[in-house]
């Protein structure tokens, strides 16, 4: 069996470490249904090595708890915490026609709905805690900013056309709305020194 293509690898899951002392793993899952990464049974690492075989698995508060092949010890699966879980892209089913996969975003033209001037492509997408943010690198270079990947800030998404139209929210600083005048209706003298 060949290893497969590190960019054709899409990442499932995350270990947490330890749970309890027989050596079961506790697996973030990133997936709609966590028992669906106990389906895959071979986890891989992001080069495409093998990382894990799971032999059983139970849903627990934040993901699953495993047995995997192997782990025998707390110290063994404490030893496994950030290890991200990859499978094939091959191996998960076709998206339905309004859905796809974050990874799917990757390389995206993001265009801005109003004007359809280009604002960038995706480099990336990533989730701090607070929701998916698009990596956006610029298309005139410079620094990478983040979109909010929300319905209100990414309006379309045209997979088969490869593009984003986009409405960024107001970068911080930027006033929103119209700009109004400043009213000196107050009759009050200004001085400026």
């Amino acid at each position: 069996m060949s290893t497969p293509s590190p960019a054709n690898l899409i990442l499932v899951g995350r270990v947490s470490g330890g749970f309890g002392v027989r050596g079961e793993v506790k697996i973030a899952t990133y997936t709609e249904e966590p028992m669906s990464l106990a389906g895959f049974k071979a986890l891989l690492r992001q080069d495409g090595s093998p990382a894990l075989t799971i032999v059983s698995a139970r849903v627990a508060k934040e993901g699953l708890v495993t047995r995997c092949k192997g782990i025998e010890t707390k110290e063994a699966a404490d030893a496994l915490r950030g290890l991200r879980l990859y499978v094939p892209r091959e191996s998960l089913p076709e998206p339905d026609e309004d859905e796809f996969y974050l990874t799917d975003l990757v390389g995206l033209a993001v265009r801005h709905i109003s004007d359809n001037a280009l604002l960038g492509s995706v480099k990336s997408v990533q989730n701090f805690g607070a929701g998916d943010l698009l990596e956006i690198q610029p298309a005139l270079g410079g620094q990478t900013w983040f979109l909010p990947f929300t319905r209100a800030a990414v309006p379309d998404v045209k997979i088969q056309e490869r593009l984003i139209l986009a409405d960024p929210p107001a970068l911080v600083g930027e006033p929103e709305g119209p700009v109004e005048e400043a009213d000196d209706s107050d009759g009050a003298e200004r001085h400026y020194d």
